[in-house]
């Protein structure tokens, strides 16, 4: 005898599938992203054990980035990134919007994204003299 072939579940967790889909590292992660309403369904906030269905549209807010997807399938085990990113479908306007975010961080760094650790000798010169001279 053969086992018995384990069929796709119809609803998941919602923490669960976004640590599936490789949108958190872990699922408690996905969880206090989830409280702190950085993750809507459907256009509203939801609760980390809501169930998600296939057709359902999340709004994710990671860091700086800002995406908007349809579930396409689900799946309670983390898989490869390849197979993470058959889960969804990202919206032609999310990603047009999420690359020319990248883009303009890429042309207009943050002031200050360049300096790294203490300041050189010279640097601490040039910051005692600004503020001495006020």
């Amino acid at each position: 005898m053969s086992a018995p072939e384990k069929l796709p579940p119809s609803s998941l967790r919602i923490d669960k599938w976004l640590w599936a889909a490789r949108f958190y590292k872990t699922r408690s992660l996905a969880t206090e992203a989830i409280h702190s309403g950085h993750v809507k369904l459907n256009g509203t906030g939801v609760k980390p054990a809501r169930e998600l269905r296939i057709g359902d549209t999340l709004d994710i807010t990671a860091g700086d980035t800002l995406w908007s997807i349809e579930v396409c399938g689900l799946n309670d085990q983390r898989r490869p990134a390849s197979e993470a990113q058959l889960l969804y479908a990202e919206t032609a306007e999310s990603a047009t919007h999420r690359i020319a975010a990248k883009e303009f961080k890429r042309l207009a760094p943050t002031p200050g994204s360049d300096l790294h650790g203490r300041p050189s000798k010279k640097a601490r010169r040039q910051i005692r003299r600004f503020n001495e001279g006020l």
